[in-house]
């Protein structure tokens, strides 16, 4: 319909010879105000030198639209173009839910762009916490989301297993295998302080014995060890989620394969590095940035912008057309050193979207919850689990923008009421199931949705409640289409409550098994439409829509 309307209107204002402009329509908040709205008047009033109101007459005046269509167009406030469409228009289009089923939303709008999503990404130094749990669904909702509208997605999970912090890894499990040995053994100040450090060591000593009591300097065999078993409790938490990587990037092998010491050499090569004081700089004030940056320390060690350029240039090296990376807020300072460090490599930035997600705090009944290691609480991301389900997880961590900070009520999570919004919203799944089922049970093909598109009197569908449903059903498209461009599923959440909400106000208001059988069948139509976009918009938050409760 935004389609048809933006050439009605480019149409009128052709033919009134004012400028050209940028059309654009929108859903107005009071559904009175009609079904879309346009702001085109007041946009080129001050190059037309009129009245905005007065160019909104002179344009719905020649505006050439199908009565079929659009029942009625209206003015209103300063210079809003109003229109209202008709029922049948609704109706016919709603047919396309059923022709469509699980596939309705889905789109082909990027047209196979390659794309990466490159998230979680936690270091392999010990289990998700509850506090990863944000990046985890926000990143898998993102992807699914750029898949239903046509992203070829790689999903990825880049391993940082190399530095400093893998060193200290193994220092604090070799620590505590020593203590367990019954040696006075100190533990590292910095060391990882976590009850899992013990059970790896008590794993290795159950292995090994004393014989690990001598080691090289390294400790390569606890770093191993304690590597494989924080990476295997990661990727069984993401299990449980339904979250799945199809690339596991291993930073070690930017190392391994020289690929750190090749971008080194590149900046030199374009005069973008330099020696000063034992260490070696980028260059960045020759690109934009207000200070140079050191990229290998003068022990020789890299700093983390090292390599995250390089790894960013092989995404693009790839061949990736879109890179979405997605970070917590304590990688904001470090993100224009590495995009400045791609860009100076040649690569078009442009290409690469940052999400930054802010932190994740949790209260339970107005307490809040620590998330010391120490806690008898919620700590870890599988206790989170555990106590709210993973239903719950998925819905409350994409709740809110990623841009502002999220306050996860542990209590409301595990509440069993319309207060909880996934316990809602799955509800009217689980009640237009048990309707259809009872239709299925008196031998109406209601999971027939061929059947029910050629066969339903749609025209017996009157009652505002029911037009008003089909009208946010209809929404489901273009929904779906602007939280992918906008990289924002929250938008998903509040949709589809309102679609929860509008089922809930038809069910109430009108009967839905009856002796009027065409009436019903249309009305079971109705509810198969429902049905479908709830199914669909939970799929792509990684939420079960269930058949009963």
């Amino acid at each position: 319909m935004k389609e048809y309307l933006h050439h009605a209107v480019a149409g009128a204002l052709t033919s009134l010879h004012y400028p050209a402009a940028d059309i654009i329509f929108e859903k107005p908040k009071i559904a009175a105000h009609g079904d879309l709205t346009t702001n085109v008047a007041m946009v080129i009033a001050k190059s037309v030198g009129q009245n905005p109101r007065q160019i909104a007459q002179a344009i719905v005046g020649v505006l050439a639209v199908d009565s079929t269509k659009i029942s009625s167009t209206e003015i209103a406030g300063p210079g809003f173009i109003n229109f209202h469409f008709t029922d049948n228009y609704v109706l016919d289009s709603a047919k396309s839910i059923l022709q469509h089923g699980v596939n309705f939303g889905r789109s082909a709008v990027a047209g196979g762009l390659k794309t990466n999503v490159e998230w979680v990404s936690a270091n392999p130094t010990g289990p998700l916490h509850s506090g990863h749990g944000r990046q985890v669904i926000l990143g898998a909702t993102i992807a699914n989301l750029l898949e239903w509208t046509g992203h070829a997605v790689t999903r990825e999970y880049y391993f940082n297993n190399a530095g400093n912090q893998m060193r200290t890894l193994a220092e604090s499990v070799y620590a505590r295998y020593r203590q367990s040995l019954g040696d006075d053994y100190p533990f590292p100040p910095e060391g990882y302080q976590g009850e899992y450090i013990r059970d790896i060591a008590l794993e290795i000593k159950a292995e090994k014995g004393d014989s690990l009591r001598e080691t090289d300097p390294e400790k390569t065999y606890f770093k191993k060890k304690a590597e494989a078993w924080c990476f295997d409790k990661i990727t069984k938490t993401l299990a449980r989620l339904g979250v799945r990587h199809d690339v596991f990037y291993n930073e070690d092998s930017l190392y391994s394969s020289g690929k750190i010491k090749e971008v080194v050499e590149e900046f030199r090569s374009r005069g973008l590095a330099y020696d000063n004081e034992g260490a070696v700089w980028f260059k960045a004030t020759a690109v934009g940035l207000e200070q140079d940056r050191v990229i290998v320390k003068r022990t020789g060690e890299p700093t983390y912008r090292l390599p995250d350029i390089a790894y960013h240039r092989e995404k693009f090296r790839r061949g990736f057309e879109l890179v979405v990376d997605i970070f917590g807020a304590d990688h904001i300072a470090t993100i224009p050193d590495v995009l400045a460090g791609v860009k100076a490599l040649g690569y078009d930035t442009n290409k690469v979207k940052v999400i930054i997600h802010q932190m994740v705090s949790f209260v339970d009944k107005d307490e809040v919850v620590k998330m010391s290691k120490r806690s008898a609480k919620v700590y870890t991301l599988d206790e989170l689990i555990d106590e709210v389900g993973t239903d719950a997880v998925h819905y409350f961590f994409v709740m809110r923008s990623a841009n502002t900070h999220l306050e996860f009520d542990v209590a409301l999570a595990k509440e069993q009421s319309e207060q909880n919004p996934v316990y809602y919203l799955q509800y009217a799944h689980a009640r237009i199931a048990s309707i259809l089922r009872f239709a299925a049970d008196q031998g109406i093909r209601v999971d027939d949705l061929a059947f029910l598109f050629t066969t339903s009197r749609f025209e017996l569908i009157k009652e505002r409640e029911e037009i008003d449903l089909l009208k946010i059903l209809l929404d489901f498209p273009e929904v779906i289409l602007s939280c992918a461009a906008a990289y924002e599923p929250h938008r998903l959440t509040t949709y589809l409550r309102e679609v929860a909400e509008a089922f809930h106000r038809f069910y109430h208001q009108h009967r839905v098994i009856s002796d009027n059988k065409d009436l019903m069948q249309a009305r079971l139509a109705v509810c198969q439409m429902a049905r479908i976009v709830i199914a669909n918009g939970c799929s792509v938050l990684g939420v079960s829509a269930p058949e009963k409760m």
